[in-house]
């Protein structure tokens, strides 16, 4: 008897602040990658499928996206987070009320 079957491995690569095509609003989403792979005796053997999506967290909409503009949009937030621990866009200024570019939560 030959046991065999797929396995479903869900990765998520980061989580992007894009407009969402569904809802139209400004908010996170995850990139995520979905492999199945083929299994004998459920041991996980070749992948041989790989999907890419994307997902709202505001509304939970999902939409498929190709490999290239998954690569893209992983090397732009990585880029973004280069040398940044916080997560906030080099370059961008605090919320500064005097208009001077100072940040207000400094003494």
């Amino acid at each position: 008897m030959i046991i065999f079957g797929t396995r479903g491995y869900l990765y998520q690569l980061a989580i992007l602040t894009l407009v969402c095509g569904w809802c139209g609003n400004p908010a996170a989403h995850t990139l995520r990658k979905r492999v199945t792979k083929f299994t004998l005796f459920f041991v996980p053997l070749f992948p041989f499928s790989t999907k890419y999506a994307t997902q709202c967290t505001f509304c939970g909409g999902e939409q498929q996206i190709a490999k290239e503009q998954a690569d893209q949009l992983l090397a732009q937030h990585a880029a973004a987070q280069q040398g940044n621990p916080y997560g906030q866009p080099q370059g961008q200024q605090g919320y500064a009320p005097n208009g001077q570019g100072s940040n207000p939560y400094q003494g």
